[in-house]
């Protein structure tokens, strides 16, 4: 399998690129603000072909150039349609600070041609590879996560966790659609009964695992103890 991501645009969202090998179809997952240029390189080195763009959560720095990438290439976006609002309307998304950076700039944002919504449980056949869809709302009403079977390296899958996990930390909840007990419960039905042998490919910051996090993430480890400690980190996202 090939996977390569880079962080893209001021918010260093990772927008990622999956095959099953060079010469081959592929799907893109979240292409934040900047993002296009990058698929371009990934698309070009490779020798691939787009087909498919998932959508972790609708927020500006994930879905920017989504219209743009989809559009390039003919290929369908698929987003949860709690979320599919904020592909034409990202400002409904948006925290106060990050609204007021834009305000000084002119920007249109619209739906690909073609949008397929997803939900909780679906299987996507795309690229010749599986994707299993998880609907993990806390961040945003409609936030995803997608898992794919890896099987190499002792890695049983790869989890793509947009701004529901991250290395040490979680999404932010108290922007539009956000909800810190959702979060918590996506966390604990969705997160904490994975093997331990999934690597996690966040939305910002580096690649863990459910077992590095299950040891380690603060918030993770309240759940588990169900100490009621108060967690201290910062949690992250646009």
């Amino acid at each position: 399998m090939l996977i390569a991501g880079f962080p893209a645009g001021p918010w260093g969202t990772n927008c990622y690129v999956v095959a099953t090998g060079p010469g081959t179809e592929c799907v893109v997952i979240d292409p934040g603000k900047d993002a296009a240029e990058g698929v371009d390189a990934l698309v070009r080195e490779h020798n691939l072909k787009p087909v498919s763009v998932l959508v972790t959560h609708g927020h500006v720095d994930h879905m920017w150039c989504v219209a743009p990438v989809a559009g390039t290439y003919d290929a369908t976006a698929y987003i949860h349609p709690n979320d599919r609002h904020l592909l034409a309307n990202p400002m409904a998304g948006m925290s106060a600070e990050t609204t007021a950076m834009m305000l000084g700039g002119k920007y249109e944002f619209a739906e690909p041609d073609n949008v397929e919504e997803i939900g909780d449980g679906r299987t996507l056949e795309l690229a010749g590879l599986e994707f299993l869809v998880d609907h993990t709302p806390g961040h945003t009403e409609g936030s995803i996560v997608f898992r794919t079977p890896y099987e190499d390296q002792g890695i049983a899958e790869v989890m793509f966790s947009g701004d529901l996990l991250f290395a040490g930390s979680i999404g932010r909840t108290d922007l539009p659609g956000g909800s810190h007990p959702t979060m918590l419960n996506s966390l604990r039905t969705k997160v904490l009964p994975l093997a331990d042998n999934i690597v996690v490919l966040p939305g910002h910051g580096e690649q863990t695992s459910i077992g590095q996090e299950r040891a380690t993430n603060p918030f993770l480890l309240d759940l588990i103890d169900e100490s009621g400690n108060p967690t201290s980190p910062i949690t992250r996202g646009l």
